[in-house]
């Protein structure tokens, strides 16, 4: 594992996280979709860039 693709999964999943909240808060449909789909290819990015 290098050093980007750790940190383009730990991103991901701090946003995994951000998106569990604000759908909590009950922020806005939108601003939750954009967040997952920031985070989801950011995880995606990381676990591609291992092999």
């Amino acid at each position: 594992m290098n050093g980007v693709s750790t940190l383009l999964i730990v991103v991901g999943l701090f946003l995994a996280g951000g998106v569990y909240s604000f759908a909590k808060q009950g922020l806005p449909r939108g601003v939750v979709v954009l967040l997952g789909v920031a985070s989801g290819l950011c995880l995606l990015a990381g676990v591609l860039r291992l092999e």
